[in-house]
């Protein structure tokens, strides 16, 4: 066995795996806390208007505010919900979908410091269009759950707590409930992201995204300059595709106005790819190997039609 192959094991797959590990160990536990303190419905105050206006309940509004600040807390919360039944198949959809919005946030200090200074107003444009697919969806779910979800379910009152648990018997059960099913994440993520790995090490990966960036006859319609930022938006990292923006722009190739429109495309194509390779496998450690590929793949094309729209929006107007 080489060292180069040592070197990829221990950097694509131990660490990635020990990483995520971690943190589902720190979301099981909080989730788990949060729970036995009887604070979901105070965490869905912050919701509440939301929540009562898409007939949602207390537990998806306890995941929105997670969500600003752990996406893995706010999906194991979900989760845990719907193991124990006081979450329906239909609401875990929408409440997943709910929660792209807080997702959006999450990611909002690195792009808006990797794009404003690269491309200026440029930038700005492409932050706030993006924020506007993120609003747009979430109006969407709202409005979805209104129509899909009893009234009754985000209007009845809190229950009282059977009992008052303080913060040592909640650690202690939380404790519990984490060792009894982290046997089962591990069981679900490690043969997900071993795949994954050998996927990504003999190629699959690279040769989807060359097929998606070299064979999109459907995008004659952007500048062929701009194609380039397409291409390594997809093939390279998001700050790859904003250097060669930055560089277009600045000798006056593109104008600000392809340049948003690249980086769009370039983000519909590309975030779906990176959404199996990072996302499904976290995914399949917090819920069922089958549910969690629908989550994702009804995530992904929810959060892809929004963007669409909103570039076609920008396209038409601009």
């Amino acid at each position: 066995m080489s060292d180069d192959f040592i070197s990829q094991i221990w950097s694509g797959l131990v660490l990635p795996v020990a990483r995520i590990g971690l943190f589902l160990a720190i979301g099981l536990f909080l989730a788990s806390f949060i729970e036995n303190l009887n604070w979901t419905h105070r965490l869905a105050l912050l919701a509440r208007p939301l929540i009562r206006l898409g007939h949602l309940s207390p537990v998806t509004g306890a995941s929105f505010s997670l969500a600003f600040l752990s996406g893995v807390t706010a999906n194991t919360m979900l989760a845990e919900a719907y193991d124990q039944g006081r979450l329906s198949r239909r609401e875990l959809f929408i409440a997943n979908l709910f929660n792209s919005l807080p997702r959006f946030f999450l990611h909002l200090p690195t792009v808006f410091f990797l794009t404003v200074p690269l491309i200026r107003f440029g930038g700005l444009y492409y932050v706030g269009l993006t924020f506007l697919a993120a609003l747009l969806q979430t109006t969407l779910v709202v409005a979805a759950g209104r129509l899909l979800l009893p009234a009754a379910t985000g209007q009845a009152s809190p229950p009282a707590p059977a009992e008052r648990v303080g913060w040592r018997q909640a650690a202690g059960r939380s404790l519990s409930r984490l060792r009894s099913r982290g046997i089962r994440v591990l069981k679900f993520m490690l043969p997900v992201y071993i795949l994954f790995f050998l996927f990504n090490r003999y190629g699959l990966f690279a040769q989807l995204e060359e097929f998606l960036a070299t064979r999109a006859w459907f995008l004659a319609w952007l500048n062929p300059q701009s194609l380039g930022i397409v291409v390594l938006h997809v093939t390279a990292e998001f700050s790859a595709g904003l250097a060669a923006a930055g560089a277009l722009l600045a000798d006056g190739s593109l104008t600000a106005r392809e340049v948003v429109l690249a980086l769009l495309v370039g983000n519909i194509l590309a975030t779906p790819i990176r959404a199996i390779r990072h996302q499904l496998p976290y995914y399949t450690g917090i819920y069922q190997p089958g549910l969690a590929v629908k989550l994702v793949l009804v995530s992904q094309l929810c959060r892809a039609g929004c963007v669409v729209l909103v570039t076609l929006a920008f396209s038409l107007l601009t």
